[in-house]
């Protein structure tokens, strides 16, 4: 079972984007979710992840306060609202479920990933 990422775009620098990461299936709503990206040429990194019960939220350095990762797990939702992109925030933005309840940075924890979604951020 994939989870749906989208809501991605364009967007100038500075500027925002709000995507989404929805599971049809309300199957992760005991797990962590997180967000990876993977930059044009590059690996796919963190970016950030939250627990089950909207708690213990982390974040790569580079986007702390700038981005906000939040969930409603009422509508199978997870978010990643984006303010203050810069250029090197282009990437394709994937979301996956945790085998935990909470979020964690490791990549090797996480299952069900997404197709993902573009955001493209110009200078």
């Amino acid at each position: 079972v994939q989870l749906q990422a989208f809501g991605g775009g364009t967007a100038q620098a500075g500027g925002s984007l709000r995507i989404s990461c929805t599971d049809p299936w309300g199957t992760f709503n005991n797990n962590g979710v997180g967000w990876f990206r993977q930059p044009p040429g590059k690996e796919r990194e963190f970016v950030a992840s939250i627990g089950w019960n909207g708690r213990y939220t982390y974040y790569t350095d580079a986007v702390k306060g700038r981005f906000t990762i939040s969930r409603d797990n009422a509508k199978n939702t997870v978010y990643l609202q984006m303010n203050s992109l810069n250029p090197e925030d282009t990437a394709i933005y994937y979301c996956a479920k945790n085998i935990r309840a909470v979020g964690s940075t490791n990549r090797a924890e996480y299952r069900n990933w997404g197709q993902g979604t573009e955001v493209t951020v110009s200078s």
